[in-house]
């Protein structure tokens, strides 16, 4: 069997016959794709504003100068994470802290963030602002997070990059309960764009923040302007911004793919129910189910056994049988640059715990039933030996 990536995009002619459309229009970048997709982008996750950008770095980054997160502030973030989701805080000039996830939804815990606030009130130390990430396209607990943020005066930046599709009490993620959402568009994620991403909120004043800083901090708009505009040509940078443009080649091939994400949504959601009923016998811990949310499916993780064989072993037999596992994530407090910082392993003993036996298993809109089985197949036998 042909070698089973662990994630890969899903292109279709729609897609390629958006993209060609626009080669042929007018406008490469900065024109009408771009606001056509943060429109329909905002409709589909309930919010009232959604801003393009070029990837979802970026937009962490943005949406934390948009919050005023600089010299002095504290952002706190889950360690199961990619390093993105800590580095905007630190691009900032900002500190950055973790709370530890709960090892059943591998999510930021609840408990671990309300212990640490009421320690962090005690100390004068409160944070400014909290990242929580939706692992694995799993939505976190943010109707609860979004009361303490309004009891201790914080402000929640939601890192959705594996959750677009996903829905939380009944809407979809994106809408209530952050001051911003941040959505990626890798190549391997739910909607894709080749890189890009997307930030969404309910805030008029901060969706216009975030066009402004996603473009040098120029404006055109004389409302915003500090002097008298000189002529049609005229613009002021009025703010230290960024060139985090995405193009509208890009916004245009994110069109076409949203239209078809209930559809690939679908067939993510049908892989991941069928692993949970074929993989159901063996000796590892299945993803998390909730009755009040679902998951975008971005990953399907699992985790080994330690009575078992090691996870390295089974690791090395599905890749040598052509399945590209892959493993999410290091914690991020572990690596060189933050142990430089002052944290050391075993700060955060679940993340840590999770890390060292979790598998990604392949899962994407064209796997087969047929390629499905193989992984199953020789998950078991890797158990096995």
């Amino acid at each position: 069997m042909a070698f089973i990536p662990y994630s890969t995009q899903s292109i279709d002619e729609d897609d390629i016959a958006a993209v060609t459309a626009v080669l042929r229009a007018d406008y490469l970048t900065q024109g009408p794709a771009i606001p056509a997709f943060e429109e329909a982008f905002a409709r589909r996750h309930g919010a009232k504003h959604a801003v393009a950008i070029n990837n979802a770095t970026s937009a962490l980054h943005l949406a934390c100068l948009a919050l005023g997160v600089g010299p002095g502030s504290l952002v706190w973030t889950s360690p199961n994470s990619f390093v993105a989701s800590a580095n905007c805080a630190l691009y900032c000039g900002a500190k950055v802290d973790f709370v530890d996830i709960d090892p059943t939804t591998r999510n930021m815990s609840l408990p671990a963030l309300r212990d640490k606030l009421a320690a962090a009130k005690a100390a004068g130390t409160l944070p400014n602002v909290l990242i929580p990430v939706d692992f694995a396209g799993l939505p976190c607990d943010l109707q609860e997070m979004r009361a303490l943020a309004d009891d201790y005066g914080f402000r929640i930046i939601e890192d959705a990059s594996h959750a677009t599709g996903s829905s939380y009490l009944g809407a979809p993620t994106g809408g209530a309960w952050s001051d911003l959402t941040v959505f990626s568009f890798h190549a391997v994620k739910i909607v894709t764009t080749a890189e890009g991403g997307m930030i969404t909120t309910n805030d008029a004043a901060l969706a216009d923040e975030l066009r402004l800083l996603r473009s040098h901090g120029i404006t055109r708009d004389t409302a915003r302007m500090q002097g008298e505009s000189e002529g049609p040509w005229y613009y002021e940078q009025t703010a230290l911004g960024y060139n985090y443009r995405l193009t509208d080649i890009q916004a245009a091939l994110g069109s076409s793919q949203l239209a078809r994400l209930p559809t690939m949504q679908a067939r993510r959601t049908a892989l991941a129910d069928r692993y949970d009923t074929i993989l159901a016998d063996l000796p590892v811990t299945l993803p998390y189910r909730s009755n009040d949310r679902t998951s975008a499916w971005h990953l399907y993780a699992v985790e080994i056994d330690p009575a078992g064989p090691s996870r390295r072993a089974v690791f090395d037999a599905m890749r040598a049988a052509e399945i590209g596992v892959n493993v999410h994530y290091i914690p991020i407090h572990t690596q060189p640059h933050y142990l430089g910082l002052g944290f050391k392993r075993g700060d955060f003993p679940a993340a840590e715990h999770y890390y060292a036996h979790a598998i990604s298993l392949p899962l994407f809109p064209a796997m087969t039933e047929q390629q499905q089985d193989f992984v199953a197949s020789t998950l078991r036998a890797a158990l096995s030996a």
